[in-house]
């Protein structure tokens, strides 16, 4: 009796041991899981640094603060497939917590909601792509890779997984021809399920290595979350740094970005590329003017044009918008920079639950929007497409 008694009394300690030491992780998922739940998601886009492991970068050394000039209104409706939405429904709708206009070079209108202050940071989410994006464009100006190189030259463990020999150029291009869904509303899409893998600790290297080959290398567009994060292990390994350390001293400093800025990380210290960086709204417009201004900003071109150029130019049938066999989506795609359907110069960074950097040169023109629509992944209230005619409104009112 006394046996089985320390037995039970050793299998409980055992227990209480387990679940204490698994404690943060077995929280982590559980708020993972519900991350984006109704009640809490507000909460969860501007606190994500008490969810995740994060990096951290203080306020830039030298400030910059743009000036401010608030006399712009935005259209009450705009055009959607031919029918008016009225603009404040919509905003309301899709739960935007702040919106900043600038041109040239001036803030011209400001919105904070939803408790947002401009000194929140907030998720980014695949904004952060068209980041990662802008550092590989300082590196490939430093010449430390070509971009028609397979990523295995550099990253030698993706031998014999989906990435094999597919070049650089390709998962710039999100047309790596891994095979990748990444459906939100899907609780067993691959996007999900590394979400889930993230969230149990495990690493983003060896999640991107399970991956398999799907299509032919640089024919189909096809969105993998998953090609950011080997560009931005691909990033790590050229430089030597850390992508919290590369963006501090390449673009954050420079750019004199006036808060903090947190970049999710896994156990092993490795950013999370494909959508990890929490930043300010006004921080976040700084990344579009830099845009704006072909890589030219604060008297020092910090990104060569010809980077931009490339960034922005869809260079091949399966890039180009519109309707079209070789795509998973209508909008075209440069390096990690989206191009609206109807081109006219303009492009946008893009992240689930609505977070936009649309760009506008010939309206001199940045939008920058942050929230948290619950309903994303139901597809239940207007997402990227009817943004994007709102924005095109605002820059088409604006060019007159």
């Amino acid at each position: 009796m006394k046996i089985i008694k320390k037995a039970l009394l050793f299998t409980l300690l055992l227990v209480v041991v387990i679940a204490l030491f698994n404690f943060n992780t077995i929280k982590r998922l559980y708020n993972v899981i519900h991350l984006f739940d109704e009640e809490v998601i507000v909460e969860n886009f501007r606190n994500m640094d008490e969810i995740f492991e994060v990096s951290i970068i203080p306020p830039s050394a030298s400030k910059i603060e743009y000036p401010k000039k608030l006399s712009f209104q935005l259209p009450n409706s705009f055009t959607f497939n031919n029918k008016q939405l009225n603009t404040e429904q919509f905003l309301s709708a899709n739960q935007l917590e702040g919106l900043m206009i600038l041109r040239n070079d001036t803030i011209i209108y400001e919105d904070y909601r939803l408790g947002l202050k401009p000194i929140d940071t907030h998720i980014g989410w695949s904004v952060s792509k068209s980041i990662v994006s802008s550092l590989l464009g300082i590196a490939y100006d430093e010449g430390l890779f070509k971009i028609d190189d397979p990523i295995t030259n550099y990253l030698s463990q993706f031998k014999n997984t989906g990435y094999d020999t597919v070049l650089i150029k390709d998962i710039l291009q999100m047309s790596s021809g891994v095979q990748f869904n990444e459906d939100y509303g899907d609780f067993n899409s691959d996007i999900n399920r590394f979400a889930r893998t993230f969230a149990l600790g495990g690493s983003l290297e060896e999640f991107s290595k399970s991956l398999n080959r799907d299509l032919k290398p640089g024919t189909f567009n096809h969105y993998v979350s998953i090609d950011t994060q080997v560009l931005g292990m691909l990033l790590k390994k050229i430089t030597g740094k850390s992508l919290t350390s590369l963006y501090k001293e390449k673009l954050w400093e420079p750019l004199g970005m006036q808060d903090s800025c947190e970049w999710i990380i896994d156990e092993t210290g490795m950013e999370m590329a494909l959508g990890g960086l929490n930043m300010t709204l006004r921080d976040f417009s700084k990344i579009g003017q830099l845009y704006l201004h072909k890589g030219f900003l604060n008297n020092r071109q910090l990104i060569s044009e010809e980077w931009i150029k490339m960034s922005i130019t869809p260079d091949a049938p399966h890039l180009k918008p519109g309707k079209r066999t070789n795509a998973s989506h209508e909008q075209g795609y440069g390096f990690q920079w989206w191009i609206p359907v109807i081109d006219q110069g303009d492009f946008f960074a893009a992240g689930i639950y609505d977070q936009y950097i649309y760009i506008s040169p010939s309206s001199k023109l940045v939008i920058v929007a942050l929230s948290a629509n619950h309903e994303f992944k139901n597809k239940k209230l207007g997402g990227e497409i009817e943004h994007i005619a709102l924005f095109k409104e605002i820059a088409d009112i604006l060019k007159l």
